[in-house]
């Protein structure tokens, strides 16, 4: 089983590598559910690190209606992670009737043509999960991230599994949102062949200023160390 981390920083980054993850997907902005990193964080993870990264695509929070120009700005970080030998980039784009939007994401996905293109979590807001895996199959996506339309992939376990079995290994499903050592290998058990999780522990910061402060996330080397250990 392959295992994601969701990395959220260089430190983040370095962790996944050091407790043996299979790949990151590198982003920012967890709280918001991820956007996309900066080139500069992209370019030191490349170059420090030797773990595959695929690199999240997405400009904004919000929903996943993009403009034309934002789907211009999206294009050009799909160029940069190929230029730069990135193995691949998730991202995905919906319409207001939360159906995929299927010309879009097709640019997205011939930009990103020669690495690898995941459909991410946009599909948990899609109306017809089956209806739209078919489309993202018929557009020979690599894989979908996906909770199962539910806040958590454990929640979402049944229709996942529906989708893997409907998948025929057309497309990989990875479960995603919620994973832990308390319940990974349902996942395991369940036949799916990837997983995504952060793996993160929160850590306190100290700020004079109230501008900064509270906490932040960064995935934890031993919890990486301890899933990769259950799975194997």
């Amino acid at each position: 089983m392959i295992v994601e981390i969701c990395a959220n920083s260089f430190e983040s980054a370095m962790a996944a590598q050091n407790g043996g993850a299979d790949r990151i997907e590198l982003c920012t902005q967890l709280a918001v559910g991820g956007l996309t990193p900066s080139h500069h964080l992209i370019k030191k993870v490349m170059s420090e690190l030797s773990i595959p990264v695929h690199v999240l695509i997405r400009p904004r929070k919000g929903n996943f209606c993009y403009s034309k120009e934002e789907l211009n700005i999206m294009k050009n970080d799909i160029e940069f992670c190929k230029n730069i030998a990135c193995s691949g980039v998730v991202s995905g784009v919906l319409q207001s009737d939360l159906t995929i939007d299927l010309i879009a994401t097709k640019q997205l996905i011939e930009a990103a043509n020669g690495i690898d293109f995941t459909f991410h979590r946009a599909f948990d807001c899609v109306k017809d999960p089956l209806v739209s895996l078919e489309n993202l199959i018929d557009l020979k996506i690599k894989r979908v991230l996906s909770s199962g339309l539910k806040p958590s992939a454990i929640e979402g376990i049944s229709l996942l599994s529906e989708m893997n079995k409907i998948a025929n290994q057309q497309i990989e499903i990875m479960p995603g949102s919620g994973i832990n050592l308390d319940n990974v290998l349902q996942f395991k058990n369940k036949g799916f062949t990837s997983i995504h999780l952060s793996a993160t522990k929160q850590l306190k910061k100290k700020s004079a200023s109230f501008f900064e402060g509270g906490t932040e996330l960064v995935s934890n080397e031993k919890t990486i160390r301890k899933i990769m250990s259950l799975i194997s």
